[in-house]
């Protein structure tokens, strides 16, 4: 099985520990889960990446999964998860320097019901 060869451990960012699964080396691609998914959304994304020269990166979002789960409300303000993110991001060494941000929004695209 290809989620198999992903490999998991634990990331200390702000004061917390997320749950990382990443494959591969090279320029990073970042997954972000959305509700009420985890890394496991995109196992076959991360294989595909890593096989293509990425380090393919997805974290299960603080409360969600491994990752920890703060007990405060206010712990989960969007400014908290970005800046989850951006401590995950620096923490895998790449070199500022050269490195260049390129978001891409990536979702899945829900099936509509049909009417009876």
């Amino acid at each position: 099985m290809e989620a198999e060869a992903i490999s998991h451990r634990m990331a200390e960012v702000n004061g917390i520990k997320l749950h990382v699964a990443e494959k591969g080396e090279g320029p990073v691609v970042l997954f972000v889960h959305g509700f009420p998914d985890l890394w496991y959304t995109w196992r076959h994304q991360i294989v595909c990446l890593a096989d293509r020269g990425y380090n393919a990166v997805a974290p299960n979002l603080r409360g969600y999964g491994d990752s920890d789960v703060p007990s405060e409300l206010a712990a989960y303000s969007i400014l908290h998860i970005v800046g989850d993110l951006v401590a995950l991001i620096d923490s895998l060494g790449q070199d500022k320097a050269i490195r260049k941000l390129k978001l891409h929004s990536v979702h899945h695209k829900k099936k509509k019901k049909k009417k009876p």
